[in-house]
């Protein structure tokens, strides 16, 4: 079965813009995206001239399926309490595939999140990357794990300090997870013997083979992310950021990238006493690899473009704004090969938009996953 979307401007996120042309679907897959593109006879035809198409929007940071829509907070599935070193938790063995909110998400233009554990204990478990569409888990994965979560700051503090056990401080925390890197390696190098799940999930952060994803928002939690990272040759990735621009050239040497958000909410506690609305500005011209997150829930996962809307409102380029809400955050998560862009061969993830999709004025008026149309704001007319 073959789909082409005839008539729009395309913004492909890696290529540029082309102006009143063609994007052909095969399968789940793009065919062909182009101005001189031909579909094939037989190829259902969307007009869908006068509007705009962007890759299906992705979000690395997010809740969905554990934290879920109307449920409190007592029964949410993110956080592990108990001890502060859990790698072997994995999201994807919580995710709740009838979650509404994946729904909001599709009829927001999101097609690709990344799953994540809370920020509880310091070795929090492994996020999963999912699209928003599916019956269960295993139709939905687009890969797991997509790093290793890790937590800095008050949160560990918070628990930990609650329950009068360690870590109370944040040099317990750096501590703590030190300790655990070396067990990784240790038992890495040894060749592990019987099964440990926790050392087991460890192995593939100390062979470079998935990032640290670092919960950090001060300045000072985050540089502490940077040099444990470099004293045992690590990616990292810093989650959240708050203060990133006050070190934004530290994480550009360092060739860290920032999942940067939420920042259309209160600042909610010290630690992001710091925030700036000119962050997202500031990180992109430092260099750093940069992508916007909702957290949902702390902002409805709908709303992923309005902070887009925001960051071009405080200076980012319109082409940056739409890579922070696609095609990076599709790289930090190692998954652009499939997602992100609109280029031939990859996931035809689509989204079509009534304008420019940084307007205030413009609606998302259908969403294709996977080839296959997940959302229309019209019945099907093609």
């Amino acid at each position: 079965m073959a789909l082409a979307l005839v008539g729009a401007r395309i913004m492909t996120a890696s290529n540029g813009v082309i102006d009143e042309g063609t994007l052909l679907i095969e399968g789940r897959t793009i065919a062909a995206v182009g101005a001189g593109v031909r579909a094939p006879e037989g190829t259902d035809v969307w007009d869908v001239s006068g509007k705009v198409l962007i890759p299906g929007m992705i979000d690395a940071h997010t809740h969905l399926g554990l934290c879920q829509d109307g449920v409190g907070a007592s029964q949410s599935d993110e956080d592990e309490v108990g001890d502060p070193v859990v790698p072997h938790l994995r999201a994807l063995d919580a995710i709740n595939p009838e979650d509404i909110a994946f729904r909001d998400a599709l009829k927001g233009g999101v097609t690709t999140v990344g799953v994540m554990p809370g920020s509880y204990n310091v070795i929090c478990g492994q996020p999963a990357a999912v699209k928003v569409v599916g019956r269960t888990v295993e139709e939905m994965l687009v890969r797991a794990p997509v790093g290793m979560k890790i937590a800095f700051g008050e949160r560990p503090k918070q628990v930990y300090g609650g329950l009068k056990k360690s870590p109370m401080t944040r040099m317990g925390i750096a501590a703590i997870l030190r300790e655990g890197l070396v067990r990784a390696q240790h038992y890495a190098a040894n060749g592990g013997g019987s099964r440990d799940l926790r050392q087991e999930a460890m192995v593939p952060v100390v062979r470079r083979q998935i990032p640290l994803r670092a919960h950090a928002h001060r300045a000072d939690d985050i540089m502490t992310a940077i040099r444990i990272a470099q004293e045992f040759d690590l990616d990292l990735i810093i989650e959240h950021g708050t203060d990133g621009y006050k070190v934004a050239a530290e994480l550009a040497e360092a060739g860290v990238g920032v999942v940067h958000g939420p920042w259309l909410k209160t600042r909610g506690n010290l630690e992001q006493s710091g925030r700036s609305p000119d962050s997202p500005r500031m990180l992109i011209e430092s260099g750093v690899l940069t992508a916007f997150s909702t957290d949902h829930p702390v902002i409805p996962i709908q709303n992923h473009r309005m902070q887009g809307m925001t960051a071009v409102d405080h200076g980012v380029s319109h082409d940056e704004a739409l890579k922070a809400l696609t095609h990076n955050s599709a790289r930090l998560m190692g998954i652009d090969e499939r997602v992100g862009t609109l280029e031939t061969g990859k996931d035809a993830d689509v989204v079509v938009l009534s304008g420019p999709p940084f307007d205030a004025a413009t609606r998302v008026e259908g969403v294709i996953v996977n080839g296959s149309i997940g959302w229309k704001s019209e019945p099907a007319g093609m």
